[in-house]
């Protein structure tokens, strides 16, 4: 009997079910025979699935729990085994178009590259304990899972993201890793109050990415975790930029950090940062040289690419973030950064969760409004973004919400603040 196992190096297989340690494990097992999988929303509407199995077209789809079950039985996990591709995530951005990124099937040598540059990055070794608390269809928590797995270590995967159940797990399991979004700090932290878990040692690495992390939330992860075991990291569905750990954040507040090993970074005079990366790391988009020339381009160093993103750096080679160019405000003919003014606003006490997009407006031609989540009055907030910004950069409305919508991986849905 044949198996997505058996296909031909370069096949598709779409996996839409949901994240557990089986799910991990047939990934794993795929890209060992080179067969790429797709993981998709196991949550997506008939409509959403039609047009994403349109794009992809997979040669074989898995969406029944059991199958999978049946799947990852028959894979076994060695130090001899290697992923010999990236799994294909898709991809967006803020365009809604979904963009598949796709590395190709890797030669031995590349395969080998990709596996120890993970393992080098973040120390993935036979003792861990990694705790899932994001999606697994999403590529950052997927590439933490598989690289423990790989490692020899396990997971634990309480399911989707419930404070209390997060910290159950914490308790029983005792984990040693885990990546995060900042929203998920921030509802542990108000979950626990001033109650955290005793177990908190037991970390040795907390990484988080996919949004800016709220100044309070930083310091607070910096005053429960020991010294040198939480880090932020800057990446895209694309590839990986930096490494930050928190303490660089404390000298350098609001840095992403530096780039990683093996790649080099610059920023154009628009802002526009570029990233050259090792040829393992490479990709394009799924049938699209469009896009894909769009997101790369040749340097002394060798190729870059881009997702977009906007920032600077300073003169030790750190990144500061001031967004995406999608997301730019230019307000009287002035370009305003949302980061920049989230940064501002977030540091009052009061500011549990903020948000800055351009709203239409017929005399600025947009304006910069603010979204707030906290207990900050309106009042409050203007007297800081006086103290602190330039006029055009000043929101000139201020929404006061229970909450911001988010994407599962946390990012806010910028889109629908814009909208309403």
């Amino acid at each position: 009997m044949t198996t997505p196992f058996d296909l031909p190096p370069g096949e598709r297989v779409a996996l839409l079910v949901p994240g557990s340690t089986a799910y991990v494990e047939v990934v794993i097992g795929l890209l060992d025979a080179g067969v790429v999988p797709v993981p998709l929303d196991p949550g997506l509407t008939a409509r959403e699935r039609e047009v994403v199995l349109a794009h992809v077209r997979p040669a074989a789809v898995v969406d029944d729990p059991a199958e999978l079950r049946g799947l990852a039985s028959a894979v076994t996990i060695t130090g001899a085994t290697l992923p010999r591709a990236r799994p294909m995530h898709l991809t967006s951005g803020t365009t809604g178009s979904a963009k598949g990124v796709w590395s190709g099937v890797l030669d031995d040598v590349a395969a080998r590259a990709l596996v120890d540059e993970e393992r080098e990055a973040w120390g993935f070794g036979p003792t861990d304990v990694h705790l899932v608390m994001s999606p697994l269809h999403h590529s950052a928590p997927l590439r933490f899972a598989i690289g423990t797995l790989l490692a020899g270590g396990r997971l634990v995967v309480p399911g989707p993201f419930d404070a209390a159940t997060v910290t159950r797990a914490i308790v029983e399991h005792r984990p040693t890793t885990t990546f995060c979004v900042p929203t998920h700090l921030q509802r542990l932290f108000a979950t626990w109050g001033e109650d955290e878990p005793s177990d908190l040692n037991g970390f040795r690495l907390l990484a988080h990415a996919g949004a800016a992390c709220p100044p309070p939330v930083k310091r607070r992860l910096l005053d429960l975790f020991a010294p040198g075991t939480t880090w932020e990291f800057y990446g895209a569905t694309e590839g990986q930029f930096t490494a930050c750990r928190s303490e660089e954040w404390l000298e350098r507040p609001g840095t992403v950090g530096r780039a990683r090993p093996g790649r080099t970074l610059d920023v154009d005079p628009d802002g526009t940062v570029w990233c050259t990366v090792p040829e393992h790391a490479r990709f394009t988009y799924f049938e699209d040289p469009v896009k894909t020339a769009e997101a790369w381009r040749t340097t002394e160093r060798g190729p870059a690419f881009t997702v977009g993103d906007l920032g600077r750096l300073d003169e030790d080679g750190y990144l500061y973030l001031d967004g995406r160019r999608e997301d730019l405000i230019i307000s009287g003919g002035v370009n305003v950064y949302p980061a920049e003014v989230e940064g501002v606003l977030a540091g009052h006490p009061g500011v549990r969760e903020v948000a800055v997009v351009g709203v239409p407006d017929p005399e600025w031609g947009a304006r910069v409004c603010a979204a707030v989540v906290g207990t900050a009055t309106e009042q409050e907030l203007r007297a800081l973004a006086r103290d602190s910004l330039a006029g055009p950069k000043r929101p000139k409305e201020y929404r006061f919400l229970t909450g911001l919508p988010h994407t599962a991986t946390g990012k806010v849905r910028r889109r629908d603040l814009a909208a309403g």
